[in-house]
């Protein structure tokens, strides 16, 4: 049975393994394009490229996201009801006091980013902060508190990075794919066409390859989260209360990205995933970085 100690392990584990398969890709397509072009140099580009990629989302990741989500700091002043619940809970959960961050959007949502628990950030929209009342921003605040307790925190803000790059890969591909196999003479016709092959492979597999990686990491992040902010909390109701609210707000964030949607604490999109979600649907929530809002709050309350 999973616990919150043998997750942390994982999520770990995971970070290291997603981070070491992205430097093989890398350069197993450095390799073939060394190849292509008789060119070992360009190998050499690739491995250091894929070293200092890795080194980068470690390192920097968090501020990417906040710059991708517009957030701006948040003081004690001007959010008092917000910093005071994160400074309180962080003493609850034996965490460092992290960062305090805001977005001006009326849409109601939160996440928690930073490669560690000393560099951590919990963000909430200033639509969240309108609508909840202290026990239900606690509900929340705990669970992005338990995002960095678990340690999932830092496996989410990499894959930012990495999966965007493997976007941008294909999308080069896809580019050169109208510029006669990038190039290359008539001689090389054939080479040229496998190249083509791949770029295709890739723009094709890209999209498919990012959706996975957030489904794999998002939907039991969610619900081992949840669970944990309740024990934080000892209130599950509060929670369950925000995820409600939340899930009733059908418009979409104004400021969004698809390489952070699974970082919120519900989907940035809007819609779709409320409780009034349709069977028809079903298909699109198989699909989706979030768990349905009703399977969560009935894990949390049993209703």
């Amino acid at each position: 049975m999973a616990t919150l100690y043998t997750e942390q392990s994982k999520n770990v584990w995971r970070t290291w393994g997603l981070m070491t398969t992205f430097l093989v890709v890398v350069i197993l397509f450095g390799w073939f394009i060394s190849i292509y072009y008789d060119n070992t140099s360009i190998l050499y580009f690739f491995i250091i490229f894929s070293i200092l990629i890795n080194f980068f989302s470690y390192w920097y990741s968090d501020k990417i996201v906040l710059k991708l989500a517009g957030a701006k700091v948040a003081t004690r002043e001007e959010h008092f009801a917000l910093y005071t619940a994160v400074q309180n809970l962080s003493i609850t959960a034996g965490l460092p006091m992290p960062k305090v961050y805001v977005v001006e959007d009326s849409a109601p949502n939160a996440f928690a980013t930073g490669r560690d628990k000393d560099h951590a950030v919990v963000c909430a929209t200033t639509g969240l902060l309108k609508i909840l009342d202290k026990t239900e921003l606690e509900g929340v605040i705990a669970h992005e508190l338990s995002h960095i307790g678990n340690r999932d925190m830092l496996l989410s803000t990499v894959v930012v990075v990495l999966v965007g790059f493997v976007t941008i890969l294909a999308d080069v591909f896809r580019r050169n794919l109208f510029f006669g196999s990038m190039g290359r003479s008539r001689d090389n016709n054939r080479a040229g066409g496998i190249l083509v092959l791949v770029g295709i492979i890739l723009s094709i597999l890209a999209p498919i390859f990012t959706m996975l990686i957030q489904l794999a990491i998002s939907r039991k992040r969610e619900f081992l989260a949840d669970a944990s902010g309740a024990l934080l909390t000892r209130y599950p109701e509060g929670l369950a209360s925000a995820l409600k609210k939340i899930s009733q707000y059908s418009q979409p964030m104004a400021r969004q990205s698809s390489a952070i949607a699974h970082l919120y604490i519900a989907n940035p999109k809007g819609g779709g995933m409320g409780l009034s979600a349709q069977a028809g649907k079903k298909i699109t929530r198989l699909f989706a970085t979030h768990p349905p809002v009703e399977e969560r709050i009935k894990a949390l309350v049993g209703q």
